[in-house]
């Protein structure tokens, strides 16, 4: 394939990094306006809507650190937003692989721009059973989730073709 059509095939894909990215700021934006901090809505007997800030990674991984890793989340999620737009380019007629990877990206950078505008991110999906709560989440989050998956999918189908 030319560099030509590459380049109109990567450009799909980043347009599909940019709706997850708008799409989460978009409904991160609407929990900022209408809740405060803690507030929830109770939606199901398993889901509410709740406002939450997390300073940390995934699952509040190092919320408490001090400050520090609101840097280094940024710069991880800039150098894998770097790498990706590399293996988007290097491997653009690779479906499911490159739509793993735009999904990824775009949540990436949605929590990028939450960690440089907030100094945290605006977490608001809360699912809960038998008093057990799963941590708080995003559209980002599912983003980086679902492409997380599709990648080792990918990965198990390259496998299987390869045998």
């Amino acid at each position: 394939m030319g560099d030509r059509s590459a380049g109109r095939t990567i450009g799909w894909w980043l347009l599909w990094a940019v709706v997850i990215l708008v799409a989460d700021q978009w409904t991160k934006e609407l929990i900022l306006r209408n809740y405060q901090l803690g507030e929830a809505t109770h939606i199901t007997g398993f889901f509410n809507i709740v406002r939450a800030h997390n300073t940390g990674a995934a699952f509040s991984f190092l919320s408490n650190a001090g400050g520090w890793q609101r840097w280094l989340f940024t710069g991880i999620g800039a150098v894998a937003s770097i790498f990706i737009v590399w293996q988007l380019y290097k491997h653009p007629t690779q479906k499911l692989f490159c739509f793993a990877l735009a999904s990824i990206m775009g949540g990436a950078i949605g929590n990028v721009v939450d960690r440089l505008m907030h100094g945290y991110v605006v977490d608001f999906l809360d699912f809960h059973a038998m008093g057990w709560h799963f941590p708080a989440f995003n559209v980002a989050d599912s983003a980086i989730t679902v492409g997380a998956v599709c990648l080792i999918l990918d990965e198990l189908l390259r496998a299987r073709r390869e045998r």
